[in-house]
């Protein structure tokens, strides 16, 4: 009987892990479905980018996973029952129920509102496609001395703020931060950031926790009211309470407690990777929520779950995190690197390389997505036979089964 693989997410970490899966287990033996909300891969790094009215390019996952042998099945995911090993979804074509005998949990995050008042009714964020939109719509029909505030100092907050303002000069742009934007970074790389920040017109209001938010303005802790026709929130991510509903064992944060192969504690046939894994870097510290973090956690989850089906003794990647890389605008950026311990080194790299670096990063990401079992031999692949595909889903096609280049046979 084949072994059934369940990937619950296609963001960065879900799709690749689905498709180095596919590259590396024979279809004989194994079946690999993935679980999305939305039909497409979404480039989340560049949804900042978007709101402010640049065009991205969509790859349905039909298309990205066409000959791979992996099922799409777009539908949101309601519940997870570890005990039967179920998971509960619905979509278009409706609820039902889909088992797995190994469980790959890649939903991501959102943003995290902190329970601050009128987040949810009055604020924009970028960190879903649909949000995303919404600001879009929201900035393209702001006019001339329009104001837009972005709260958050993080990478996310400070990406958007500096898009906006290099996109709509026309917009009054400001940054609130609860502490120094960038405080993380070294001495000469802040500079740098405050640089950006002063060519750029953007009031920076420092130490400044936002206690409410408001339709035409948000409310400091400290009483202070800073006029935003636009709140863009930025201050943190969260992740679903599925996990932790569900009976996973999750960390404080709701993210899922994992080992160093990133199976779940609580339930060896539960993989987590990306947002949603509380996994432990080699430096003793939670892997930051990140694209880098999604990509390690994905690689070492893949080799793992492929070394147990196939009798392998499980291999250790690296679960490092080598720096921070923050656009500016589209010309500008800055790349810090970090020590062992996540301590900023005194060298970065700043300017117009930094930002052809970045955005080098983001078309190898998007590359990666498009392309999920590249170097799987074109030869080796055939079509799905008919009602292959799982429901609601267009037949993705079936991979050939004679286990040829780095293929492998599964065991259990």
């Amino acid at each position: 009987m084949e072994h059934r693989i369940l990937v619950l997410g296609a963001g960065y970490a879900g799709a690749f892990a689905a498709g180095n899966l596919a590259r590396r287990l024979s279809p004989a033996d194994t079946e690999i479905t993935v679980v999305n909300a939305a039909p497409e891969f979404t480039e989340r790094m560049r949804l900042h980018q978007l709101a402010t009215g640049r065009d991205l390019r969509f790859r349905p996952l039909a298309e990205v996973f066409a000959g791979t042998g992996v099922r799409v099945r777009v539908a949101r995911v309601t519940g997870i029952d570890p005990v039967r090993r179920r998971v509960s979804v619905t979509g278009s074509d409706g609820e039902g129920e889909l088992a797995y005998d190994t469980l790959l949990y890649a939903l991501g995050s959102s943003a995290a509102g902190h329970g601050v008042p009128g987040v949810a009714e009055h604020a924009f964020d970028v960190a879903g496609l649909d949000s995303a939109r919404r600001l879009r719509e929201r900035l393209a029909g702001l006019g001339r001395g329009g104001s837009v505030l972005v709260v958050g100092e993080g990478l996310t907050g400070i990406e958007t703020a500096t898009e906006i303002a290099e996109r709509r000069p026309d917009l009054s742009v400001a940054l609130a931060a609860r502490g120094e934007p960038g405080a993380w970074l070294a001495p000469k790389s802040r500079r740098h950031l405050r640089r950006a920040f002063d060519r750029l017109g953007i009031t920076v209001h420092e130490h400044t926790a936002v206690a409410a938010v408001e339709a035409d303005r948000v409310i400091a802790a400290d009483g202070t009211q800073i006029p935003a026709q636009v709140t863009v929130w930025a201050a943190g991510f969260a992740v679903p309470t599925l996990a932790r509903t569900s009976g996973l064992a999750v960390a404080e944060t709701g993210r899922i407690l994992v080992d160093r192969s990133m199976r779940s504690v609580s339930h060896p046939d539960v993989y987590a990777v990306g947002d949603c894994a509380h996994a432990i870097g080699d430096n003793g510290r939670p892997l930051p929520m990140s694209c880098a973090s999604a990509g390690a956690t994905a690689q070492q989850a893949t080799a793992a779950i492929i070394a147990r089906l196939t009798g392998g003794e499980v291999p250790t990647t690296a679960l490092a995190y080598h720096g921070n890389h923050i656009s500016l605008g589209q010309r500008d950026a800055v790349f810090q690197m970090v020590d062992g311990q996540a301590r900023p080194k005194s060298w970065y790299l700043g300017g117009r390389t930094a930002a052809r670096l970045k955005s080098g990063v983001l078309q190898v990401a998007g590359w990666s997505i498009a392309h999920p079992t590249f170097g799987m031999p074109t030869a080796r692949r055939r079509v799905a036979p008919a009602g292959a595909a799982a429901a609601g889903a267009k037949p993705a096609g079936v991979v050939a089964a004679d286990g040829g280049g780095d293929r492998v046979q599964a065991t259990a």
